[in-house]
């Protein structure tokens, strides 16, 4: 934190422009490393590059991609808690794993093949961050989404889920021909 109050003390006298740009620069830069200093978590690559050891929670996220690949929405449902809630940003939350099931369903149907990357993931706490590239073929059409994932943990169950992505990337992949 004395890291960041030096950062907030050095930019508030500078002038707007260029202390802006230094500020989010600055502030990513700090960010990164309480990310990865708070848990030692981090990986890039898809499973290439590990900072020391990984974590139960990253682990079972990882185990959580790796079932929406091979389309088991089952094991997938397995992860989550009872009370889970499931908020894919551009819609609304929906709480409990009937809800979420519904909601899994309803991509995971339609898609012929599923392949989530994980370009990168850490932990901070217990909630587990993934930069990914979801790709679906759907009635033959392939689509790639890029999203940021926020999978809040607690003994070793998803009690919380949000993904940002942009919606009108999906619905220009999808729209019917």
């Amino acid at each position: 934190m004395a890291k960041y109050e030096a950062l907030r003390s050095h930019i508030l006298p500078a002038k707007r422009g260029k202390a802006l740009i230094w500020a989010l620069c600055g502030a990513a830069t700090v960010l990164v490393s309480i990310t990865f200093a708070a848990t030692g978590t981090a990986q890039t690559g898809n499973k290439q590059e590990r900072r020391e050891q990984v974590t139960p929670e990253v682990d079972a996220i990882e185990a959580f991609v790796e079932a929406f690949n091979a389309r088991d929405v089952d094991s997938v449902m397995g992860f989550f808690a009872a009370d889970a809630v499931y908020h894919n940003m551009p819609s609304a939350p929906v709480k409990g794993t009937k809800a979420i099931r519904g909601v899994i369903d309803a991509f995971v149907g339609p898609a012929e093949e599923i392949d989530w990357e994980i370009l990168k993931i850490a932990q901070v706490g217990s909630t587990v961050l993934t930069e990914r590239i979801d790709r679906f073929v759907i009635k033959g059409k392939p689509v790639e989404l890029p999203v940021m994932g926020a999978f809040d943990m607690a003994d070793g169950e998803i009690v919380a889920w949000r993904d940002y992505f942009d919606m009108a990337t999906w619905q220009r992949q999808t729209k019917p021909d």
